[in-house]
């Protein structure tokens, strides 16, 4: 499989950490990047909140030194705005690349227009990126984009995205094989990846969806012919995927396969780097708890020690909750893996009352889009 290059960027290994809300901040991205090779990509900002220099937001796209290269991702539904927050970021050198979301499926985003919605209104899709390209530019920093399928079976809209994006000047487009009507419910449709790559000839295409492990990584690529693969929710409480993923695609059989002494290990890795990340340690441990039930997926741990776990407020809380595991226990084989988190069920689109009568953008939407960038960022 050849390097994934994304402007002047290069990984040998050719896979993209996605952005999570509430999951891949430095911390989690540290454990990931001890692990493999890639792209890691910050949480989601919105474009509004950088321009007015939000303190939350402009941590988000602070990145350590051992970052490299530094990927960042933007939200936002007004050019203008989004061109501005571009601007912020390539022109103070906060990151190195920098990724457009149009794939959040979430309602809040949604019911204004956004994220995985706004393709549907090509001229504003089209401006869109078009503003955050040229701003990009004269500080030599890619841009991407990440979007779904379209809004529902009978609203796709990814192939003209796709062709859009490439003419516009994009580094790369990647595409999460579901609609945003599907949420994250269903089996993600690969075959609509490999339709992409067949339209998009002249940047890399990427693919997301169902990636549990390093041989559906593997498989992806084999059925669409992608250049690369994105991760999300098969890493959480799975740092080590990283390393099984770049021993797949360099063509090697091993695996990490931990027992639960080594996953205890990584827990308390990532508490540390928690509390250093928020700089205060109840923060930090309160954050971490939500990791807990993906860490331990499939292990024999009792209810009473995993509730335990998830009220965890300080490192030596941690510590001693750990240590108090079996844990000489062995990894317990496929069932510490598959499905992480809820999938859920298909879930019908929130949308502005009128949304999908017309693909241009009235007056009346401009209005309330300017909305929608608001108390979104991270999420």
């Amino acid at each position: 499989m050849p390097p994934l290059r994304i402007g002047k960027h290069v990984s040998a290994t050719p896979v993209v950490l996605a952005p999570m809300a509430g999951v891949t901040n430095t911390a989690f991205r540290r454990l990931c990047r001890e692990q493999g090779e890639g792209f890691f990509v910050a949480e989601m900002v919105t474009s509004r909140a950088l321009v007015e220099r939000n303190e939350e937001s402009l941590r988000i796209v602070s990145f350590e030194e051992y970052e490299q290269p530094r990927s960042a991702q933007v939200y936002g539904v007004d050019p203008a705005t989004v061109g501005a927050a571009v601007k912020i970021i390539a022109g103070e050198d906060r990151a190195d690349h920098i990724d457009l979301n149009f794939g959040c499926p979430v309602p809040k985003v949604t019911r204004k227009g956004g994220g995985a919605a706004l393709p549907w209104k090509r001229e504003l899709f089209t401006r869109i990126i078009d503003a955050a390209v040229t701003a990009a530019a004269p500080y030599d920093v890619p841009v991407t984009i990440k979007m779904r399928m379209g809004i529902d079976d009978d609203h796709i809209t990814y192939l003209e995205a796709g062709r859009t994006a490439e003419n516009l000047g994009v580094a790369a487009v990647a595409l999460h094989a579901r609609t945003a009507a599907q949420h994250y419910s269903g089996n993600a449709q690969w075959g609509a990846i490999r339709a992409l790559k067949e339209e998009v000839k002249t940047i890399p295409v990427l693919g997301n969806g169902d990636i549990w492990t390093a041989d559906d990584a593997l498989e992806m690529v084999r059925q669409t012919g992608c250049d690369g693969v994105v991760v999300g929710r098969g890493c959480q409480g799975r740092p080590w995927l990283f390393a099984d993923l770049t021993a797949a695609f360099a063509g090697r059989p091993e695996r990490v396969q931990p027992g639960l002494r080594e996953v205890a290990d990584t827990i308390y890795r990532h508490g540390e780097y928690m509390v250093e990340f928020f700089g205060h340690e109840g923060r930090g441990l309160r954050d971490l708890r939500k990791h807990m039930a993906w860490y331990l997926k499939g292990y024999a741990v009792g209810g009473d020690a995993r509730h335990g776990l998830a009220l965890v407020d300080s490192l030596a809380d941690l510590r001693t909750k750990l240590d108090a595991l079996d844990l000489d226990a062995p990894y317990p084989g496929e069932i510490a893996e598959g499905q992480r988190g809820r999938a859920g069920t298909p879930k019908r689109p929130h949308l502005p009352e009128g949304w999908l009568d017309s693909r241009e953008l009235s007056e009346e939407f401009r209005r309330r889009l300017e909305e929608a960038e608001l108390s979104v960022s991270g999420g």
